[in-house]
This record gives C-alpha cells, structure tokens and sequence, in this order.
C-alpha cells in the first residue's frame, strides 16, 4: 500500500495501531470472579438457572441482573462512513469500534458494534427491533439520508428503550449548546434571531429541529441545500426538507445571509465567502461545521467581520462542535433511570447543561491539564471535549430530565448521591493524560530520542512529530536511522534531524561543555572525548544540556540506573530538589502512585518528606486530591522495629510545615488502602484510601511497582523521573512504542519532572 498521509498521521501507523497488541480495539472482559469451579458453577450452570427463573417472573429485574442496563448497540450498515461514503458494513466495523470505545472511555457504557449487511430500511429496523431484549440502548450510526430518519422513527415507535441516531442528534445537541452561549454573549433571544442554515442533511435536519424546540421561531430559519433556499413554492422537497420550508425572497444563500444572525453550516468546503459574511449581523456567529475543511476558515471569517463568533469541527480552532461531548453522558443519564426513549426534553436538557458548563470557571486542575486558563467568551463558548465535569454535570441533567416526562422507570431518589456516584465512575487521569497531550500539541517541544536506531523508539519518534506534539531529535548513525524509517514507511527520512556524534556539528562544545564538568571527577579529556563520542545517553544529554533540544527520553538499551548514571554526567538535578521515579499505577476508577520506585535505596525522612510532597503535587496535577500514606510493615507501631524512625520522622516534618494534602504513617498497605482495616484505626487522618504510597526504601517500592504491573493488569506509566533540572524521562527496557510516546509526551509537556 502506498503511504498517505491521513491529518497528522500515516495510514501505515493507522493500520498498525488497528493491528497491534491484538486486532481491533475492543475485548469482553469478565466482571465477577472466574477462577474456581464453584464460580463458574454461579456464572453457568446451575447456578444461572436462579437469576432466569426471576427475570422471566418479573422482566424488570434484568437490570438488576445482566448487564443489559449499561450496554449499548452501535449500529451501522456503513452507507454513509464518515466522509468517505457507502462503503459497506463490514468497512464500518472500525468506525463502530471506535464507538464502543469513546462509550466506555468518557461515560463508563459498555458498547458492542453491530454492522448489518442491508440498505433495506425495512430489514434493517426488523434486526434491531428484535435485539432490544438484549441492549439497554441503541446508537445508530453512519447511515445515510433519508433512510436513517425513517430508520430511526420506526424503531423508536417500536421499541422501549433510548434511540438514537448520533450523526444528527450528537451534532444538534452540541451545536444548540454552542448558539446558547453566543447569543447570550451578544445580547440575543434565540426567539428573535435569524438562522441560516446550509445543508440540508440529517445533521442539518436535527440541528434545525432542536433549535426550534428550544425557541427559535420557523420563519426566522431559512434552510438552504444545493438548489439554494428551500421554500414552500418548491415541487422538488421530501418530507423532511418541506417539514422547513418558509416563505422568503431570497433567492441564493447569499441572499439569504443579508442581515442574519447565525450562519449554521454543515455542507461543504469554502460553500461561505468571506463577502458574504460581510452582510450579516452585527457580531454575527457563524458554525461552519463542513469537516475537515469547513465552509469558511475561522481566521478568514475574522479577517473581515472581527466581532464574529467562530466554530467549527476541528480541533485546531477554538469551539469546537465534537459529539464526544454529548452521547456517552447522553445514554449514560438515560441508562441510570432506564428511560424508554431520548425524547427531545432529554436533548434540550443535555444542551442546556453544556452550556451552563461553558459558563462556569475552570477548576484549576482542568486548566492546568490543559495548560490554558479557559474562561467564558467569544473564544470558549463550547466546553472542552476532556473536561471531567461533563460526565457528572450533562448525565444528570439527561436523566432528570426523563424523570421529569415520564420516561424513567427507575427514578434516581437522591440526585446528589447520583452526581457524586458519575464523578466517581471514571478516573481522572484518563482525561488529564488525554489533556496533557493537547499541552504538548499547543507548545510543541525538541525532544532528544536518544536510542533511535531502536525500532520501539524510532515508531514513537515518528508518532510523536505525526500527532504534533513537537519536533523529535534522532540520536543515532544516520545511514542506520534512515534505513529503519524506511522500513516504518517514512518516505521522506530527510525531513528529520539526525544527530550523529561521528560528524556533528556541536562535538567541539560538548567536549568543552563537559571536560569542564569532570576535569577534577577523575577524568581526562581524552575520556570525555570518547564518551561523548560513543556513549549515546552523554551525546543526547549534552544536546539537551547546550540548548539544541529542549527533553530527553532514553532507557531502553540501559538499565534504568545506568542510563541514570550516564545522564548525571551532564544534567543536574534542580537547586534543592531529590531526584527521584514515581510508577503511576492506572485503573478502571481509580489511579495509585507509588514513590520512589527508582533511585534513592535507603531514603532519611527529610527525603521521604519531600518524595512525599513533591508526589502529591504531581497527583494534584493528575486531577486527584492526594492521600498520602507512609508505607511500611507496621501500623503505628504495631509491630515495633528498627526501621521505623525515618518514617515516623518524616511524618513529624510535615506536622511541623502543615502541607496542603492529607497525610499518615506508618501503616501497611491494608491499613491505607483496605476500608475496613481503615475503621480499625479511626484516628487516621486520612479521609479515605491512599492514592499516594511513599515506599520507605528502594527496594519494597521497586518490586512493588514491578509486581503490580505483571500481577495486577493495571495500566503502567513510569517511572517517571522527578527533580531533574531538564526535562528527563528514562523509560523501562520492556517498553513499547506507546510507553516510550507517553514519557516523551510529559517530558515535553513539563507536567512532570
């Protein structure tokens, strides 16, 4: 296949992130135990026999006993694949994957992708009508116009459970939110402004219908398609275009645009000209939502109307109109009362709250994720896409609003409960991880790889300047570089720095840079000459050290204390700081660090004290509130021992300088992590689990981490090393490309370290 570029990435890369670790992107997992023949006795037979007997005595109870009440369909026939066409079901299968991974990945749905090889609307509503015992919710998916209207009538007619079609109502929910806060940031009633919408689609559809219920009047909307205005005289409309037919002179979409308020555009690259946008409004807000290349450019849009509120699709430009914001929280209130549809009340109550969202002040963890203070305004009238309050704020407001027509037949009793239960749900790490590579990608970075020749780095290098995050600075022989990026699929190996000790230019001033450094360390300058000359970590560490790159990621070809080692040569750690590694453990709910996991084997308490402060902040800056708990094998003392004193010191350190997190010690693990053992001590400061472990010397907190990883199946990242006056990042020899992109990523972004 030859290689393409597809936005920021390779289609190579694309097919190799399909292909990797196992095909496809999702798996079933069990959710009870599965280990002995007593619980398979309880999964299978006879034990299952139980739970059938009940739901078929009382169907209600399927929710209590299946999964059914958090499990979604995505469906498609593949007849309108993003914006690539009718490409068939089996092609879409990628796509519907992926939906079943932005479900579980923002709202904690567990989703299954159907395709179904029919364009027969009737077919089509017949197979999913008969799935309904199964899912507790259907997302319809990527199919075309006009069969996806009748398509998704028929089944909401038919079935009693939440429908909906996400191509229209995602974007119309999303969009509505979006000409909310414009109208309220220029002084407009959505009841009194003009619209003009070009496109008539199913997202042009349902954007107009939702911003109808929500006030705006009909003949203040003149929908326009390729043949212009759509108007009542036309003999050329079906039902759904005359459903928005209006009386109206004009005659072209330039026409129709003099003196509007609102251009919504979901058509076509380039369909607004800037001299068109001439005649609108004062202030005029304009959604050009046509992806990838919308119907006008933002900066073009600006250029000749500077009082204009942009929006697009994209994710280059401010407010950006994206679905990831409304389905998962969408279906995730609709499941949590098993609603028997997504009535319009429940869409309205959804953009409501985006909106609302929008208004309020970003915690400061959010902002600092995201490396940009976001306040309210002309540029941030839509939230961000990772922004943690969405789960808790739009479910909520969905599911009350089902409770408040009707439609929930499990009504939540204690709504605060509910809100505290959703802001539970998910781990904020995922999202602060997802954010930081936004920092990076909006302040982008020269990181040093220094083990390019490696394959694992060289994909992640190339990973790291496709996805934008910043400039790579390979380390390694040229011709063997080149070579492998060729075998990548790199057309084009030139277009990346290679920097070789055998003939760089900056050799001379390292030699200097260094021999100044060890000349009284023993060593000669013949010495430095030849470590700077065959020694990859000190040459990569030395362009990081001048100036000529900006972070180093290295490790893999080094244990992690020689790599160290060889970097010390030319780094130092800040004034005042310990370095020191810190392995963040990542679940489903919850993530744990543990600290120091890589360098200092017998720590005094004023360096456990600050391993202890210096980590919490880094948990703060992951979205968590620290829990700092001192680790050791007794509890307060119980048993006594000898290597009690550092800890306990450390503890009485910081009762003396009352940080701003909680804290304990000395415990065992169970006695911070246990609830239960927790209530055998109830004088502990500590509010609930610890997720910050402060391991009392290198060796417990070493093979903690290592033995977490292999035994635990949690998500790895680490260790991260901490205190380095650059930006350092040494990741483990067993890494994969993934691994290795994460820490160059942080290192870049400067969220550790």
């Amino acid at each position: 296949m030859d290689e393409e570029k597809t936005g920021s990435f390779s289609e190579r890369e694309a097919l190799f992130y399909h292909e990797t670790i196992r095909p496809g992107k999702i798996e079933i997992i069990a959710s009870k135990p599965m280990a002995t023949q007593r619980d398979l006795s309880l999964a299978y037979s006879p034990g299952v026999a139980v739970p059938v007997e009940a739901i078929a005595a009382d169907p209600s109870l399927a929710a209590r006993y299946t999964a059914r009440s958090n499990l979604v369909a995505v469906i498609s026939n593949g007849t309108a694949i993003l914006g690539l066409g009718n490409l068939g079901a089996l092609a879409s299968k990628p796509v519907m994957e992926g939906k079943a991974v932005l479900f579980k990945r923002f709202a904690d749905v567990d989703s299954i992708d159907i395709e179904l090889d029919t364009e027969d609307p009737d077919k089509f509503i017949e197979a999913v009508a008969l799935m309904e015992p199964t899912f507790g919710g259907i997302n319809l998916e990527d199919i075309k116009a006009p069969e996806c209207f009748i398509i998704e009538q028929a089944l909401r007619e038919r079935m009693n459970i939440p429908i909906m079609h996400d191509d229209q109502h995602g974007t119309a929910i999303i969009t509505a939110a979006g000409l909310l806060n414009a109208c309220h940031l220029t002084g407009r009633d959505i009841k009194d402004v003009k619209i003009v919408v070009n496109g008539a689609g199913a997202a042009a559809i349902a954007c107009t219908a939702l911003v109808k219920a929500m006030g705006a009047q009909h003949d203040n909307v003149i929908m326009c398609d390729r043949s212009g205005p759509i108007t009542r005289d036309r003999d050329n409309l079906d039902q759904w275009k005359s459903a928005h037919a209006v009386d109206t002179d004009a005659g072209s979409l330039e026409e129709a645009l003099d003196g509007a308020d609102i251009f919504l555009g979901l058509s076509a690259a380039g369909a607004l000209k800037p001299e068109w946008v001439k005649k609108m409004a004062d202030k005029p807000i304009i959604f050009a939502m046509a992806n990838p290349v919308p119907e006008i450019m933002p900066d073009a849009a600006k250029a000749v109307r500077p009082d204009a509120i942009v929006a697009t699709g994209r994710s280059d430009f401010p407010n950006q109109v994206n679905n990831v914001l409304g389905f998962p929280f969408i279906f995730r209130g609709a499941l949590d009362v098993q609603a028997t549809a997504i009535n319009e009340e429940m869409k309205i109550a959804a953009a409501r709250a985006i909106a609302e969202l929008a208004r309020q002040r970003v915690p400061e963890e959010v902002a600092a994720a995201y490396g940009v203070n976001h306040k309210f305004g002309t540029d941030y009238i839509i939230p961000a896409p990772f922004d943690p309050r969405l789960m808790e704020i739009v479910s909520s407001a969905v599911a009350q609003a089902a409770m408040d027509t009707g439609v929930a037949k499990a009504p939540i009793a204690d709504m605060d409960a509910y809100r505290l239960s959703l802001k539970a749900r998910l781990n904020p790490t995922t999202s602060i991880l997802t954010n930081v590579y936004e920092i990076a990608k909006a302040n982008p970075k020269r990181v040093v790889f220094a083990e390019a020749e490696e394959d694992v780095v060289l994909r992640a290098a190339i990973q790291f300047r496709d996805f934008g995050y910043g400039t790579p600075i390979l380390v390694g022989r040229t011709k063997a570089v080149a070579d492998k990026m060729h075998q990548l699929g790199v057309e084009n190996p030139g277009d990346f720095e290679i920097q070789n000790s055998a003939d760089c230019e900056f050799v001379p001033e390292m030699v200097d840079y260094l021999y100044q450094r060890l000349q009284r360390k023993g060593y000669t300058e013949r010495d430095v000459r030849r470590m700077v000359n065959q020694e990859r970590n000190v040459f990569a560490a030395l362009l990081v050290a001048l100036g000529h790159g900006d972070a180093l990621i290295s490790g893999l070809t080094r244990t992690f204390a020689q790599t160290a080692r060889e970097i010390n040569r030319v780094l130092d750690p800040k004034p005042e700081a310990l370095p020191f590694g810190i392995h963040m453990m990542i679940g489903k709910n919850h993530t744990t660090f543990l600290a120091d996991t890589t360098i200092n084997e017998r720590p005094s308490a004023a360096e456990l004290a600050h391993i202890a402060k210096e980590t919490a902040a880094v948990a703060r800056r992951m979205g968590h509130e620290p829990r700092v708990a001192f680790l050791s094998y007794s509890t307060f003392g119980n048993p006594s021992g000898q290597w009690l004193t550092n800890i306990r010191d450390a503890v009485a350190m910081l009762d003396a300088e009352k940080p701003d997190f909680e804290y304990e010690g000395e415990m065992a693990p169970d006695a911070a992590l246990n609830d239960k053992v927790m209530e055998l001590y109830p004088f502990s400061r500590l509010s609930g689990p610890a997720n910050v472990l402060i391991m009392p010397g290198l060796q417990s907190a070493n093979l903690s981490a290592k033995l977490l990883r292999e035994l635990a199946g949690n998500a790895t990242i680490g260790p991260m090393l901490i205190g380095m006056e650059k930006p350092v990042q040494i990741a483990p020899m067993t890494a994969i490309a993934p691994d290795v992109l994460t820490l160059s990523v942080l290192a870049a972004a400067g969220v550790v370290g």
